[in-house]
């Protein structure tokens, strides 16, 4: 899944892109890299991010998923936390919901029920704008674990079908160092659910820790393909990242010595 981000302050690549014709090159791009999902986004969840407007949620996502639409044949993913915003990106192309708060939003279980697209659920301990000021769990794994079990139950008791379902540990969403770690050794623990897994730890801030030399999240390209590494031996079906051709090279030469 390559990111295609069109908020200004995103960690990693705020305001590079301005417009749906550079979001449309940018998915381009990384279709050509080998990227199988693109995933549109329109509102940063990055660690201290402020809320965005409906309006200009939707102003900034609805012309570009029309512009990759009409350049590229890729499924595409919109990440958002708004049932409204997942509403018109699917009418406008979206396949899957990518949603950080796991349907938790008013309406936002029937909507995905209604809408009939894939969804992933991911866990976020707190929001956004705090979530990383001071994450406590008494064992992350099982809680994490629990946390999705119930809301995929809830989707699949609201009307969303088990086979549309992926979940996501949401990993630097409430969430040290150490968490995060534990999250990704034990991923067959998640995977165990029944439920293909996601993993989105590209140029996050937990390389930032084990590499204080990596301040900038350009420089987090050797953690990066890592933890994909990683997370793909540990289950996980699909990774989000910025650099696609890096971690579909590193991931096929993976699959080789394994084959």
């Amino acid at each position: 899944m390559g990111v295609v981000n069109l908020t200004p302050d995103s960690f990693s690549d705020g305001g590079a892109l301005t417009g749906p014709e550079a979001a449309a090159a940018r998915a381009e791009a990384l279709v050509a890299a080998g990227a199988d999902w693109l995933d549109v986004g329109g509102e940063s969840t990055r660690p201290g991010a402020a809320p965005v407007d409906e309006a200009e949620e939707l102003a900034r996502i609805i012309p570009a998923i029309a512009a990759i639409r009409a350049r590229c044949g890729e499924p595409i993913s919109i990440d958002t936390m708004k049932p409204a915003v997942a509403r018109a990106a699917v009418a406008a192309g979206a396949r899957l919901w990518n949603d950080v708060s796991a349907l938790r939003a008013p309406g936002a279980l029937e909507t995905a029920a209604e809408l009939g697209c894939e969804v992933v659920l991911m866990h976020m301990q707190g929001e956004p704008a705090t979530m990383q000021d001071d994450p406590r769990y008494n064992d992350v794994v099982a809680e994490v674990a629990a946390f999705l079990a119930e809301r995929a139950a809830a989707a699949i008791a609201a009307g969303v079908a088990p086979n549309r379902i992926w979940l996501d540990p949401g990993i630097g969403f409430g969430k040290s160092l150490e968490h995060n770690l534990e999250l990704i050794r034990n991923l067959p623990r998640l995977t165990a659910l029944g439920f293909p897994v996601l993993v989105g730890a590209s140029r996050k801030g937990m390389i930032r820790k084990l590499d204080p030399s990596a301040a900038s999240a350009s420089d987090r390209l050797g953690g990066s393909v890592a933890l994909a590494l990683a997370a793909a031996r540990g289950g996980a079906a699909m990774v989000r990242v910025h650099d696609v051709r890096e971690t579909v090279q590193a991931l096929a030469v993976e699959s080789a010595l394994h084959a």
